[in-house]
């Protein structure tokens, strides 16, 4: 009898698998959602309801289309698509037409993942990216705001309007956002609203409490790195704490800056995104800084109130060079 022969397997690194999956990731961060499109749902109704539907359909459909053959169910299996709707969702106004919404998740996909290549290889986050052309194109209809009024099963007045017709609506009466309030009129918001999400803005400006426990679930679970919500948190109540120690009469409390916008929304989902932040430790502490520092930056002397979008968008394309000057020398390196 011939003895048992060994074979010796060679490969490359890493020779050491986690059981983590691209898959696993996505599909746990959509679940973590869930409380959001709820909370949603509860202060703004079926209007909030039909935004998220229109954005989901948008995206999952611009990823099926423009998909190479190979891998249309791949890409749809992973639920990065879904993630990207649900998010863009949650930048819009409850009113939001659903036509625009569509055509911003259309972008949301095509120009800001599969352009590049694809899941993994874009530079920008997809959603913010969508958010931003929306901002750009339909600048009156993205800053209407609703307040929330408890009409569950109804939908907002201009969420039914026509393609590039304008909508006459008294349901499309802008009502002002808590950042609003306070850079043009200095009025605070009662923290217990900012809390809880009783008031006006986007579907994701409702629950601060809700993005506080998602995020502490997402770094408890290793989903998302703990140095870069900290990191923005940090720099955002330091450098707003300034100006309020200097003037509170002119300035918000970093308390307000912390709850108020969208700025936990941008922190727990948007900033943390895998692919477009940066991949070392030190680069993730800049890159949290400079958007904790663009979003005071821009909420205290920008035009606009909200900052979030741009500061994240901006240190997105910062990401590589972040990258290239904080490498972590090889051990044994000289």
């Amino acid at each position: 009898m011939r003895p048992e022969t060994k074979r010796i397997t060679v490969s490359t690194s890493p020779y050491l698998h986690g059981s983590d999956t691209t898959p696993r990731i996505m599909w746990e961060v959509v679940i973590s959602l869930m409380p959001m499109v709820g909370a949603a749902y509860y202060f703004f109704g079926l209007g909030a309801l039909g935004v998220i539907a229109a954005t989901i359909a948008g995206c999952v459909s611009t990823e099926y289309v423009f998909s190479t053959s190979g891998s249309k169910g791949a890409s749809l299996k992973d639920g990065s698509a879904l993630i990207t709707g649900i998010l863009l969702a949650l930048c819009l106004p409850p009113g939001f037409p659903l036509w625009m919404a569509f055509l911003g998740s259309v972008v949301a996909i095509g120009m800001g993942k599969l352009i590049w290549g694809g899941l993994g290889q874009n530079v920008f986050n997809p959603a913010l990216l969508g958010r931003a052309f929306l901002q750009a194109a339909f600048p009156s209809a993205i800053t209407t705001w609703s307040a929330p009024d408890g009409q569950y099963l109804s939908f907002r007045g201009t969420n039914a309007a026509l393609p590039f017709f304008q909508g006459h609506n008294v349901d499309a009466v802008s009502s002002a956002t808590p950042l609003a309030q306070m850079k043009f009129e200095k009025l605070a918001t009662d923290y217990t609203d900012l809390l809880w999400g009783n008031v006006g803005g986007s579907l994701g400006e409702t629950s601060a409490i809700l993005f506080l426990l998602a995020g502490l679930y997402l770094v408890w679970r290793k989903l998302i790195n703990w140095r870069i919500p900290l990191s923005i948190l940090l720099t955002v109540i330091v450098f707003s704490g300034i100006f309020w120690l200097m003037d509170s009469k002119a300035y918000p409390s970093p308390l307000f800056m912390v709850l108020s916008g969208g700025l936990l929304l941008g922190t727990v989902y948007m900033a943390t995104d895998l692919v477009t932040s940066p991949i070392t430790p030190r680069g993730l502490w800049i890159y949290g800084f400079g958007i904790g520092f663009f979003v005071v930056l821009i909420r205290l002397w920008g035009g606009l109130p909200e900052g979030v979008m741009y500061a994240v968008l901006l240190m997105n394309s910062c990401t590589p060079i972040i990258n290239r000057f904080t490498k972590i020398k090889p051990y044994g390196y000289k």
